[in-house]
């Protein structure tokens, strides 16, 4: 399988991840892919070569085979790998989906250069919105994928060690006969990083669910602080408005009763100089 290619898939999420997404993806390139080309490929390359039994019956080394090790490690690590890593497709079709209305509306409104259809190409979305419940989603499934397989690893390998020595009673062999496994302590050993790393993807994809839950509710508390802000702004103006109102009533009437005032005075003038 070509895993530069699947990475280079997932990878184009990295931009609208969070920072807790971006380590993510890191442990899953360096300590999940890489470790599975690079070592643990060639440490199961001889899985079924080297396991014999001490017997010559035909079919008794298949067998015995089969059911000390009824799915690959190497086979499940990679299916793991694959459909963890598939939620991310998710927010990768989502920001598609926004670009594709982004360019429409654009192309409407006859904005159509070659250089403002770039911008859109490498524009960058917040999570929040939509995309918010679309990244959540995807972690979440994350989660139970990585949950999930590690319960089938432990139903199917309930003892993570691997042993040098194993006994088979399994048709067709004559009797119970040993069978023996190649290179078990590397083995072992990567089995265990192997289970290690992908509890803490686990982990990390917990963080992210609080991560996120946590800068949902730091929005909705601001946004309620700047819609109590706007209001108090806007009875303020109002209550100005209102005094502002009196007052110019208030001096009106004063005015209108200095001009009666002084019009009466006026007439009195005028009656005492016709005496």
């Amino acid at each position: 399988m070509n895993w530069g290619s699947f990475y280079a898939v997932i990878s184009g999420v990295n931009r609208h991840s969070t920072g807790i997404g971006r380590i993510w993806l890191s442990v899953i390139f360096i300590f999940r892919i890489l470790v599975l080309v690079v070592a643990a490929e060639s440490v199961w390359g001889d899985e079924k070569s080297g396991f014999t039994c001490n017997t010559q019956q035909p079919g008794c080394n298949s067998v015995c085979y089969d059911q000390f090790f009824p799915i690959s490690h190497i086979r499940l690590w990679a299916l793991q790998l694959i459909l963890v890593s598939t939620p991310a497709l998710l927010v990768a079709m989502h920001v598609a989906h926004r670009r594709h209305i982004n360019k429409k509306i654009l192309k409407k409104s006859g904005r159509t250069s070659p250089k403002e259809l770039e911008q859109i190409k490498y524009q960058k979305f917040a999570i929040a919105g939509a995309l918010w419940w679309t990244y959540m989603i995807s972690v979440l499934f994350r989660i139970v994928l990585e949950v999930g397989f590690l319960y089938i690893f432990y139903l199917i390998y309930p003892d993570f060690k691997m042993f040098r020595l194993v006994k088979c009673d399994s048709y067709p062999c004559p009797n119970t006969v040993d069978c023996f496994v190649s290179r078990p302590t590397e083995k072992t050993i990567f089995t265990v990083f192997m289970l290690s790393v992908s509890g803490v993807c686990v982990l990390l994809n917990l963080a992210e669910v609080a991560y996120l839950i946590g800068r949902a509710c730091l929005r909705c508390i601001h946004g309620n602080q700047d819609k109590n802000k706007v209001a108090g702004i806007g009875q303020k103006l109002s209550s100005y408005k209102q005094n502002e109102i009196n007052q110019m009533i208030a001096d009106q009437s004063k005015f209108k009763f200095n001009m009666g005032a002084r019009k009466t005075s006026m007439e009195k003038g005028e009656r005492c100089s016709a005496f």
